[in-house]
């Protein structure tokens, strides 16, 4: 399953088709298996926005948090800050805001997951990141996390922060709350660059740019999982990120 107008040519790169600045993120990207979550709504109850809104070149946008860039077509997915500093609203589970995509059934914009023991779960995104949030470790821009019926917390989590630094945090048990990071570099801010998460036959790999490494998994013992990508503040300034393509494959 290949989302945005891409082409795979390996499991780390690919090349992108050109994208239309006129439509909106749906007419660009292959948005069937994704729904959306803003930084906006009610505390506790973020809104949502399904797979379905989301479709086609006069799918849903707005202009303060998810859009298409008027020169390059690029998806942009902004966050304020924290609820103290902007007034974003977080999901019941979290203290921080985010604009960030949720893994569905395609066929029916439901929340899905799968087995980590599968053959083939597979996310490469192509991104830059104009602006990371004040922490420590920067916006959160993707996740594999925990089916819900399982835990609310991430198997892991992808960081960018301000100064250019990749790490990847993984938590070493299902009740969460003792990550365990990784260092994976520096990319500048304002450069593309790609990443990749995977999580199949029990093994968990990152990279970067095409750099593999595998990760220690602990005791989570493969729950079922799904993907999110996108931008997940985890400080109290604006985060932003732009996206030229998305792979998914199961």
């Amino acid at each position: 399953m290949i989302l945005g107008l891409s082409v795979l040519a390996s499991h780390a790169f690919w090349s992108a088709a050109a994208l239309n600045p006129s439509c909106a993120p749906g007419g660009n990207f292959d948005l069937s298996p994704w729904e959306l979550q803003l930084p906006i709504g009610s505390p506790g109850s973020p809104e949502t926005i399904s797979s379905a809104s989301l479709q086609g070149c006069s799918g849903w946008e707005n202009f303060d948090y998810f859009f298409t860039e008027s020169g390059d077509g690029a998806l942009v997915m902004k966050v304020d800050g924290s609820p103290a500093s902007s007034g974003c609203v977080t999901t019941p589970n979290s203290l921080h805001c985010r604009t960030e995509f949720r893994e569905v059934d395609p066929s029916t914009g439901s929340p899905t997951s799968w087995s980590p023991n599968a053959a083939t779960n597979r996310l490469i995104v192509e991104l830059v990141v104009t602006e990371a949030d004040n922490s420590e470790r920067g916006t959160v821009i993707g996740q594999i996390h925990i089916d819900d019926s399982i835990s609310s917390k991430p198997v892991c989590e992808l960081y960018y922060n301000s100064n250019g630094d990749i790490s990847i945090g993984v938590e070493q048990t299902r009740s969460g709350g003792d990550e365990v990071f990784t260092s994976l570099g520096n990319i500048p801010i304002g450069t593309v660059f790609t990443y990749e998460l995977e999580y199949y036959t029990g093994l968990l790999k990152v990279a970067i740019n095409g750099n593999f490494q595998t990760l220690d998994t602990y005791e989570l013992d493969a729950p079922n999982s799904y993907f999110k990508v996108g931008n997940y503040n985890q400080g109290s300034s604006q985060s932003d990120i732009h996206v030229f393509s998305i792979y998914l494959e199961h």
